[in-house]
């Protein structure tokens, strides 16, 4: 998609209009990772300058995270995500658990009615992620895949809005998820979600919304319940 050339300064914000619309499109889903520099340098007919500031820009206003070594990764569909995350830093993680709890049974609810058979295939190998990503130890991408997971369960209901409300939380359930983990990944701090898209598969609606539900409460969120795991 090569880009017309406008004014030097005009160029950067339309590289970052370009990169945004990847995102909120969803061509670029939270939890993936975008094209490397000199692919999105190809793509664009810019220079690498250009994109790199782009990528800053986005990664500054929240949509995108740098992770050195690995690439840049799409942490948000758009900057309010950002100023979610800042709103709610010190709030009470019960006030958080409730929220999900909320949130996710009335989107389980409605993935079980309305899930097609690409919405199960992704759920499928996100699922398989969020295992292999347990198995892996890595705190970080266990974080990463589980929210990616559950951010798929509200995207397969089908309600725009209730999945654009979500991404937009994203980085604060990954905050409070990090936080219920701990300093590293231990057999107590784990929880199965094959339950959860055994019920989306088979269409059964309040088996769905209930287990979603019930998962926030199962953390281990400073006395709310006993140990379990998430």
């Amino acid at each position: 998609m090569p880009l017309s050339h406008p004014r030097r300064s005009a160029l950067s914000e339309q590289v970052i209009a370009a990169l945004r619309a990847q995102i909120t499109s969803g061509e670029w889903p939270v939890g993936s990772r975008i094209p490397t520099e000199p692919e999105l340098v190809e793509q664009l007919g810019v220079a690498r300058n250009t994109v790199r500031e782009a990528v800053r820009a986005l990664s500054h206003n929240g949509l995108l995270d740098i992770r050195q070594g690995s690439g840049t990764y799409v942490v948000a569909t758009s900057e309010l995500a950002g100023v979610m995350q800042r709103r709610f830093a010190e709030a009470d993680p019960r006030h958080i658990a409730e929220l999900r709890s909320t949130l996710e049974s009335a989107a389980a609810r409605l993935a079980a009615e309305r899930r097609t058979e690409k919405d199960l295939k992704q759920l499928d190998a996100l699922l398989l992620r969020r295992e292999e990503a347990w198995e892996s130890g890595d705190k970080e991408a266990f974080v990463t895949a589980d929210a990616t997971f559950h951010l798929a369960v509200v995207s397969a209901s089908h309600n725009d809005v209730m999945t654009a409300m979500y991404a937009d939380l994203g980085e604060v359930l990954r905050d409070w998820l990090r936080e219920d983990v701990g300093e590293k990944l231990t057999p107590e701090t784990y929880m199965d979600h094959g339950r959860l898209l055994a019920a989306i598969r088979a269409g059964e609606a309040e088996t769905a919304a209930a287990e979603a539900a019930r998962y926030p409460f199962l953390c281990r969120l400073g006395g709310i319940s006993s140990p379990a795991a998430h």
